[in-house]
């Protein structure tokens, strides 16, 4: 991301009120923002109130290619996959999908960007993934993550994720926690030796509950870190990072600025962003970026600028009811904006250091307060 003082320069000159239709793109391009979205937000949407799903009396398309083509439409650039697309009928890595989908990203112009693992889906892991208490289902779930970092690096993304759907707990004294986080801390070095092996980056991606009811192994962005800086600790090099769910920390009630700050502070990469809206000690909405607390998002933003990110920003968003390219494109075009607020901001960094300095959030609040509420 380019934040340099000719580019912040064009804020006034080319990017001056709100940023709609080829100017997003523009502006996207002018300050090298990569975004991306996952495969799964141009895709059917369904759960448990509308299980068949919510397009399922249309004759919509639901095949990855028509999903890729969904992507391209809304003008976003890089796709994130779940290995399991690639997968055929019994399970194994099928060569003929690959190549399908390989042959529909070059035709549409789009970069895979993230291989997320899929232990979740499958009934075999109800009790867990990588954190099953039966430790031959624990093997092939690293399996299924260590096949998934092979096809990352066969179709050109440059990370990994680990989303622990299944690991955790729904009751008290239903597991033993010391052994889980053991499990898990073993598996995710397993894993992000093979992602450094293949030039990969590599995050554990956490969250508070759902589908575990009470809580998910890593429930935060700090017990995310610690599994990380475990790993690092063991491969002696910083081979582990953490993936940011933005609607995720909205439901624990963190600040994501204040994760970003805290992953740096103690020398714990992020390895992917994902973008959506949520709010407190709530599901997992996925809603479309930008819709609830502007503050905290330009906010988040600034923090991602300033700690010097350069990775993706990836949508992760379930528009059930609302047309998914339009939705996709909607939510490009909010974080654009929210995102040239950040920049703004950023361009008076040594300003905002003095107001901060002083610890008064009024004065704070006088400098950023006319950014926030303009174009």
């Amino acid at each position: 991301m380019l934040a340099t003082t000719e580019r912040l320069a064009l804020l006034d000159e080319k990017y001056a009120g709100y940023l709609e239709g080829e100017r997003v793109d523009e502006f996207l391009r002018d300050f090298e923002i990569p975004f991306a979205a996952g495969h799964w937000c141009a895709g059917e949407f369904f759960d448990r109130f509308c299980p068949v799903g919510y397009n399922s009396n249309t004759d919509f398309d639901n095949s990855v290619p028509a999903q890729i083509e969904r992507v391209a439409r809304a003008g976003i650039r890089g796709i994130e996959f779940h290995e399991s697309v690639f997968r055929d009928e019994n399970g194994a890595i099928s060569s003929s999908l690959v190549a399908e989908i390989r042959s529909s990203l070059h035709e549409h112009g789009l970069t895979p960007t993230c291989m997320n693992m899929n232990t979740w889906t499958d009934p075999k892991w109800k009790y867990g993934g990588i954190t099953h208490p039966d430790p031959k289902v624990r093997q092939e779930a690293l399996q299924l993550c260590l096949e998934g970092v092979d096809l990352a690096k066969e179709i050109g993304c440059s990370s990994c994720n680990l989303w622990p759907g299944s690991d955790g707990w729904d009751y008290h004294f239903e597991v033993d926690y010391g052994k889980r986080l053991r499990w898990y801390i073993d598996g995710c070095t397993q894993i992000a030796d093979a992602c450094r092996q293949r030039g990969l980056k590599f995050g554990t991606e956490s969250k508070q509950k759902e589908p575990r009811e009470m809580n998910m192994i890593v429930n935060t962005v700090a017990k995310a870190a610690l599994v990380a800086q475990e790993v690092n600790r063991t491969l002696g090099e910083p081979a582990m990072g953490v993936v940011i769910d933005y609607g995720h920390e909205q439901m624990v009630g963190n600040t994501p600025a204040d994760s970003l700050y805290m992953l740096r502070e103690i020398g714990v990469p992020i390895a992917n962003f994902h973008i959506n809206a949520a709010k407190y000690n709530s599901n997992d909405e996925d809603r479309i970026a930008g819709t609830d607390d502007i503050w905290r998002l330009v906010e988040f933003c600034y923090a991602a600028i300033d700690t010097e990110y350069d990775g993706w920003f990836g949508e992760d968003q379930f528009t059930y009811r609302t047309e998914q390219v339009e939705s996709m494109r909607l939510s490009l075009e909010l974080f654009a904006n929210c995102m040239k607020k950040a920049l703004r901001i950023y361009a008076r960094k040594e300003e905002l250091q003095r107001a901060q300095a002083t610890g008064n959030a009024l004065e704070v609040l006088q400098l950023t307060k006319r950014i926030l509420y303009s174009e």
